[in-house]
């Protein structure tokens, strides 16, 4: 019943977590994460294109008859292994170095946040606000602390708040070691290097909670520094902000 429960939660309150004995992606939230999801889709529907031939073909070719030969060696068959090979991979080269590029991109964003990996949990900085810099920490909710509905290992002190339908840039380093900012709802994954600035971006086009851990092995709470962020309308936002993130 639990289970149920949660599943229920999820899609009452639209939260993006992993599901037991999911396989397939979260949903996505961020326009590249729909296309991540789409090239996925195309590149599994070619892979098993693939795999069925194949296996055909060496199927055919241990049969040991005659006039099955052709399939193992001769002129023709190699051309064909040469070139039917090298027109997939274009395919699928396309597509995805168009995602390197858009994954990399950080185009006007209209609001950066500086994200601070440290052992073992975040912080976060609003610093586009001429008045002072908003900034707080960000902990695991231990066990005990959960509330009706909360996933264990997942849910935080205090959210990361964005707008929707906004451009989203975030700043990424650490403290200590070496840690990686990752929610795969919103096609993010980037490692936070002391003494090394990186940066990505996103655009949320729904409301909703978005879940993701560190995904670098940084030392032995390395599970217990997870990441969540609320998105909310852009009335809400400014509240919140104006409310010095109290809501």
């Amino acid at each position: 019943m639990d289970l149920i429960n949660n599943i229920l939660m999820v899609n009452q309150f639209g939260r993006d977590i992993p599901e037991p004995w999911q396989l397939s992606l979260q949903d996505a939230a961020h326009p590249v994460m729909e296309e991540i999801i789409f090239f996925h889709d195309q590149v599994m529907f070619i892979l098993t294109i693939i795999i069925v031939a194949v296996l055909w073909l060496i199927i055919k070719a241990l049969s040991g008859k005659a006039y099955y030969r052709y399939l193992v060696d001769g002129t023709l068959l190699e051309v064909i292994w040469t070139i039917i090979p090298a027109i997939i991979l274009i395919f699928i080269a396309f597509p995805s170095l168009k995602l390197l590029y858009l994954m990399d991109e950080v185009m006007d964003p209209a609001l950066t946040i500086k994200a601070v990996g440290h052992q073992w949990y975040w912080s976060y900085e609003y610093s586009d606000y001429q008045s002072e810099t908003l900034e707080f920490d960000s902990y695991m909710v231990p066990t005990t602390d959960l509330n009706q509905g909360d996933f264990r290992l997942l849910e935080v002190d205090n959210r990361l708040v964005v707008p929707i339908n906004t451009h989203v840039r975030v700043l990424i380093t650490a403290a200590d070691v070496i840690h990686s900012f990752a929610v795969p709802a919103l096609a993010v994954k980037m490692d936070a290097v002391p003494g090394r600035l990186n940066q990505t971006g996103f655009f949320i086009k729904r409301p909703g909670v978005f879940y993701g851990q560190c995904s670098e092995i940084c030392g032995a709470n390395h599970s217990f520094m997870p990441i969540v962020i609320e998105a909310v309308s852009l009335d809400k936002y400014i509240n919140w902000v104006l409310s010095g993130h109290d809501e």
